[in-house]
Formats: C-alpha cells, sequence, structure tokens
C-alpha cells in the first residue's frame, strides 16, 4: 500500500504543474485583455480613457509582458507568498474575494453531496432489489425527469414555489434584512430556510445519475454465482446483499468520491447565478466575462488542484477496500 501511494503521489505532482501552465494560457484565449474590456465598456457608454493613463496600467500589471513571464509572476508569487493577485475587476486580493465566498459555498456543496448521497443510493439499491416492480418504474421515471429538467429552469420554478407559498424571498442564501446583519440564531435559521431550493435543484440531477449507476452495478452483482451460493447456504437476504453485491457497487463511487471536493468549492455556476446565491460561481463567471484573470486563474486553479488531489483521495481509497488495485499493474 506504501508503494502505491508513493506512485501516486509521484504522479500529482507533474500533473499539478502541467495544470497550472494549461489554466493560464486557457484565460489569456481570448482576445484583447481586462483593460481592452473596460474600455469598450466606457466607449459604449460615451466615456473614453486617457491613452497615457491606459499605458501605465498595462505596465502596473504587466499585461503586455510575454506569456511565460506573466506565468512565472503568477505561479512564484502563488506557491511563495500565497498571493493570487490583485483582482483588476474588483480591486481587491483575490485571496479575500474567495474567502468571503467560501464558507457558503463549502456550506451548499456539502450539503447538496450529502442529499445527492442520502437519497441515491438507498434508491438506487432499493430499485435493483425490487426490479420489475411498480417502485422500480417509478424511481426510473422520475429519476429521467430528473436528468431531462435543466437545473436554471428548475431553479426559476422552485424559486417561485418558495416565493409564492412559502413566502421567501427570490434569489440569495438570505432575506434582505439579514444580508449585512451579523450572525445570530435568527440569521442562521433564515439560512437554511433558503438552502433547500439550491440543494434540491443541484442535487436533482446528480441525484438520478447515481441512481441509475447504483441500480445498475446492483444488477450485475445480485445473480452472480457467489451469492447465490450464499443466498443457498441460508444467509439472510438482507445480510447477504450488504456483504456481497452491495461491497462490489459501491466501488465505483469510491473511485470518484473524491470528484466531489472540487464540486463542494465551485458548486453549480449557472444555478447559483439563476439564483444570485453569494458563492465562487458567479464570481468565476464574472472574472471569465471581464477577462479578470488573475481571478479566474486563481479559482481555477484551486478547482483544478481540488480535483487531482481528490482523485488521489479516490485511488487511495479504492485501493484501501479493494486489494485488486493495489496489486495489479497499476
Amino acid at each position: 500500500m506504501l508503494r502505491f501511494t508513493i506512485h501516486r503521489i509521484l504522479h500529482v505532482i507533474p500533473t499539478l504543474i502541467i495544470i497550472s501552465v494549461i489554466s493560464f494560457f486557457i484565460i489569456q484565449l481570448p482576445p484583447g485583455d481586462f483593460l481592452t474590456t473596460q474600455v469598450a465598456a466606457l466607449e459604449a457608454q460615451g466615456e473614453s480613457i486617457d491613452p497615457a493613463q491606459l499605458d501605465a496600467l498595462r505596465v502596473r500589471y504587466g499585461i503586455d509582458d510575454p506569456f511565460w513571464i506573466q506565468y512565472w509572476k503568477w505561479i512564484s508569487n502563488i506557491l511563495l507568498h500565497g498571493d493570487f493577485g490583485l483582482s483588476f475587476q474588483f480591486q481587491r486580493p483575490v485571496i479575500d474575494l474567495i474567502t468571503e465566498r467560501l464558507p457558503l459555498t463549502i456550506l451548499l456543496g456539502v450539503a447538496t453531496l450529502l442529499f445527492t448521497w442520502a437519497i441515491a443510493l438507498p434508491a438506487g439499491i432499493y430499485s435493483a432489489i425490487k426490479q420489475h416492480s411498480a417502485a422500480d418504474y417509478t424511481i426510473s421515471v422520475v429519476g429521467f425527469i430528473a436528468l431531462a429538467v435543466p437545473n436554471f429552469l428548475a431553479a426559476l420554478v422552485l424559486a417561485y414555489i418558495g416565493f409564492a407559498y412559502f413566502g421567501q424571498s427570490v434569489g440569495g442564501l438570505f432575506s434582505p434584512e439579514y444580508v449585512n446583519a451579523p450572525w445570530s440564531l435568527a440569521k442562521v435559521g433564515d439560512l437554511l430556510e433558503h438552502l433547500w431550493i439550491p440543494v434540491l435543484v443541484i442535487g436533482l440531477a446528480g441525484t438520478a445519475g447515481i441512481i441509475r449507476t447504483m441500480r445498475a452495478n446492483m444488477l450485475d452483482e445480485l445473480y452472480k454465482p457467489y451469492v447465490t451460493t450464499a443466498r443457498a447456504k441460508g444467509l439472510p437476504e438482507g445480510r447477504n446483499i450488504r456483504k456481497y453485491p452491495l461491497r462490489i457497487a459501491l466501488n465505483p463511487f469510491i473511485s470518484t468520491v473524491g470528484w466531489s471536493i472540487p464540486s463542494i468549492f465551485d458548486g453549480e455556476v449557472i444555478v447559483a447565478t439563476v439564483l444570485a446565491l453569494g458563492t465562487t460561481g458567479p464570481l468565476l463567471l464574472a472574472a471569465l466575462k471581464s477577462q479578470d484573470m488573475f481571478l479566474a486563474g486563481g479559482i481555477i486553479l484551486i478547482i483544478a488542484v481540488l480535483t487531482v488531489v481528490g482523485t488521489l483521495i479516490s485511488d487511495l481509497l479504492l485501493a484501501a477496500v479493494d486489494p485488486r488495485v493495489r496489486f495489479g499493474k497499476a
């Protein structure tokens, strides 16, 4: 197991380096930069900016420097000082903008993840055990509908239901009177009242997908000889399912559980924008639209690093529960 762990960690280091280069490169692919975007916006409003001032800003931010120089300044500041740079759009440190939205982003991501797994895994297991029953068909139909309905449409519908029937404010995770209020039990309660809509919307498609995957995995294992043998020896059905087919059917979820870590950080960008949630998703979208390269690059880099680290965690968990992985050629 130690050899397997070291082997995986050694793969992580070059992967992170390549990801950082690609992330910074992708951000600079659109033509122009933040300053040209701002100039175009000012000209559309009938205003203008002094060319000398524009040139001074280009020199200050190093926008005209070659790509590798810009990348080296950016990544070296991150590695040596933890400095993700200054947001052009907000004129504030990138790390401050991210940490402000991080608590609500993590809360929404963890709540969605728990909701998804708590509903999807039991439903998928039950649907497989009761194959071709009314319950199986009902779960399948509901799952297909959840997969077919766009998240932004479900967000709009649920926001209307929350406003029309529950008297909740439309958009955001707080009522207007609690947005800038200090934290208290009343504010926490207001947050929980608003949290169910984004959790339900973001969790719908994920829940439906996990149900279908879990059902297929269970059906693959339920009728294999080792399960039939255990049943023939008199092992109770519930214990038989928990001890044998369920353990094997969970392997795909263990191998991908680490991928949930970046989703906790970035959230659902479209849903968060539609519902005006104070998470990092709308912040990333605003940074990409304005070509705020340090803000967008910082968020994308963090998501990429969390994806690699999450994959490493998944590999180690899968190797721990399935000896075939750590003793194989991989």
